[in-house]
């Protein structure tokens, strides 16, 4: 590549990791709040930490799908405001103009309804299980504990995607920094209450997993309600709220949302299962086994931290490009995006690599699981650029919102081949947590390449297309 080609990209990564910073600071504020949630349950009991994590992985699958559905909201309201800025540069009629805010104020109230179907369908899911926690095959004390932590997080599953809703709204206005602060902030708050309701201090008496969940309850309540606030406060902003009006709610715009977000919650579905299942496979070899695979998957999650806030940017950039009709520099924030995820991807893995040896011993005592754990974190390297380039793929189509074909993509890879790969690596071939991993490579590398070439195909597509007319 020469340096003046090179040299074209600057104001694209420099743009891209503007956007991407803050979303990078808020999944590590994610990140660290259920680290200290396990430190410090763990601290007050065993029982307390095992229902902490019973309760969190049936959680976790129904969260997963919800999330990922919402994240549909950021290409349409992103599309229609790079629009909006086109049209402001143009100084075109405020007739137009008003009916582009009019379009994003229309996202607004009809994405508040599909977050509150989304809402209902995840309590209808979740709910049932209350009285069926005994049915999972955990120990008596461990469903004792888990029963008022499971009630509580359920409960908390309203006020968290209302906040979903609203980060995945303000980023399709290009704005990321919102979010990082009140993650920040509430996840600061979470801590702190579980300092005091885990542990009974400050006149409170001592509750361990429950008051775990009513810390996270307290937190998520307030993270919608900081927003609300975050939005008033603003005049670009609170424009959208006191526009909003009965008639814009329509059958049509939520069966929209619910068309482009579906397959996003799926494809998110898919990745996720993949690795939940992957902890009860490799919990079948050994419990040494199962401590190395959640050391090695501790610190991919660190580094996948880096790749999501690149994708996030990727879908923001590249829908606001769209939305003014400007292809090449659609090319460019993409291709801008998959630069700085190899970057970051080569930086993780050379950590990984080099330090393989020394990192499982921040986690664990233990020389067998710590030289398991090594191996994990070789593979984990090269894990690192087909997981990142797999989240980049799907960031820039979501930016087209080119959303079903990915969705099945996903379901293949994820579903039909990783998971029988892994067990067949696993166990027949005698490989135990390494083929879980291999197969995760594998898994990851299909929609990686799958992904780039569907873009590819589709940005051809609409260069043609725009040429024709």
């Amino acid at each position: 590549m020469k340096f003046e080609t090179l040299k074209s990209y600057f104001p694209y990564y420099k743009r891209n990791l503007k956007v991407a910073l803050p979303v990078m600071l808020t999944q590590f504020g994610a990140v660290l709040v259920g680290l200290a949630d396990s430190i410090m349950v763990g601290h007050y009991g065993t029982a307390d930490l095992a229902a902490v994590s019973f309760s969190n992985a049936i959680f976790f699958t129904v969260m997963v799908f919800a999330m990922g559905a919402l994240m549909g909201v950021t290409p349409l309201v992103g599309h229609v405001h790079g629009r909006l800025e086109k049209l402001l540069a143009q100084g075109t009629t405020d007739e137009e103009i008003a009916h582009k805010h009019e379009q994003i104020t229309s996202y607004l109230a009809n994405g508040l309804v599909f977050t509150a179907l989304m809402c209902l369908a995840s309590l209808l899911l979740l709910a049932p299980c209350i009285p069926f926690l005994d049915s999972f095959g955990q120990e008596p004390d461990v469903v004792a504990c888990a029963r008022p932590y499971y009630i509580l997080i359920v409960l908390s599953i309203i006020p968290f995607l209302l906040f979903c809703f609203s980060k995945q709204f303000l980023e399709g206005l290009g704005n990321t920094f919102v979010a990082m602060m009140i993650t920040l902030g509430c996840n600061l708050l979470n801590i702190f209450l579980n300092w005091v309701l885990i542990f009974g201090h400050m006149g409170f008496h001592p509750m361990g997993a429950e008051g775990a969940g009513w810390a996270t309850l307290i937190a998520r309540l307030l993270m919608p309600v900081c927003f609300y606030i975050a939005m008033l406060c603003r005049a670009d902003w609170r424009r959208y709220i006191v526009s909003i009006r009965r008639y814009l709610i329509t059958r049509r715009e939520v069966e929209h949302l619910l068309t482009i977000g579906t397959p996003i919650g799926l494809q998110s579905f898919a990745e996720a299962f993949l690795f939940t299942a992957s902890f009860v496979i490799i919990g079948w070899i050994s419990k040494e086994a199962l401590a190395a695979h959640h050391i090695a998957n501790q610190m991919c999650d660190l580094t996948f931290m880096l790749a999501t806030g690149i994708g996030a940017a990727t879908t923001i950039r590249v829908s606001h490009q769209l939305g003014k009709g400007d292809l090449h520099a659609v090319r460019m924030a993409s291709t801008a995006s998959i630069h700085l995820c190899l970057l970051m991807n080569t930086i993780g893995a050379s950590i990984m690599f080099f330090f393989r040896y020394q990192i499982p011993y921040i986690f664990t005592n233990d020389p067998e699981v710590a030289n398991i754990a090594s191996t994990l974190l070789v593979i984990g390297a090269l894990f690192q650029y087909a997981d990142g380039l797999q989240c980049i793929g799907a960031a820039m189509l979501r930016g087209i919102q080119d959303v079903r074909v990915p969705m099945r993509i996903a379901l293949f890879a994820y579903i039909a081949i990783g998971l029988p790969l892994g067990l067949a690596l696993t166990f027949p071939l005698g490989l135990g947590a390494k083929g879980m991993w291999i197969a995760f490579v594998v898994a990851l590398a299909i929609p990686a390449v799958l992904f780039h070439i569907r873009f590819n195909r589709q940005l051809k597509r609409m260069k043609y297309a725009k040429q024709s007319i």
